[in-house]
């Protein structure tokens, strides 16, 4: 039961750095410093003052960049392999007890890859909208990976089994969605391969 506990909270905070990068990280940090989180000898410096603030002006500089238009859509380039990244380390905070093999395999299959599909859809989300509405929409989007980075990042600490069950609905959306995505440029791409009639 407390590796099951441990499994959520790590796809829980993981899920959280796919909205944003060092939101999660901060309040992990935050959370550790006042000994909200318990954290081993390995993340101990997570915990520490100083990596309270590197955290913090992070993520105030993360959340004020997504509001500046193109800026957005450029950070969106390297989020992906950033959340993968911050996804993979805070999962493995979560399972220390085990073998590093273990540790870090389970990170980067489950919380990289967690973090990395979120990032992703998020990121094909913000290049539609910035396509069809000129960017006006994306500090919408902004708010909503804010909103809900805060949200996951609580939900994984103090309630996560909610966590998963939410991260279980992001990905059933993100393969609904992606499916009548890819039907629609299926069909576009039929449609186009239609020989015209010559005048």
């Amino acid at each position: 039961m407390e590796y099951l506990l441990s499994l959520f909270v790590g796809i829980g905070l993981a899920a959280a750095t796919g909205f944003r990068v060092f939101l999660p990280i901060f309040f992990f940090s935050l959370g550790t410093y006042m000994g909200w989180i318990p954290a081993n000898e390995s993340f101990a410096w997570v915990g520490t003052l100083p990596a309270v603030i590197g955290a913090g002006t992070a993520t105030l500089i993360e959340i004020l960049a997504y509001y500046i238009p193109f800026v957005d859509n450029l950070l969106d380039t390297i989020s992906v392999p950033l959340a993968t990244v911050a996804g993979s380390l805070l999962f493995a905070s979560q399972f220390t007890e085990v073998n590093d093999w273990t540790q870090w395999s389970l990170a980067l299959i489950a919380g990289g890859g967690t973090a990395a599909t979120i990032s992703s859809a998020l990121a094909g989300t913000r290049a539609a909208s910035s396509g069809t509405t000129g960017g006006i929409g994306n500090p919408v989007i902004s708010t909503v990976e804010t909103v809900g980075s805060t949200l996951m990042s609580i939900l994984a600490v103090f309630l996560p089994i909610l966590a998963i069950i939410l991260v279980a609905v992001f990905f059933y959306l993100i393969i609904k969605y992606s499916k009548k995505l890819w039907s629609k440029v299926k069909g576009n791409k039929l449609k186009s391969n239609v020989p015209r009639n010559s005048t």
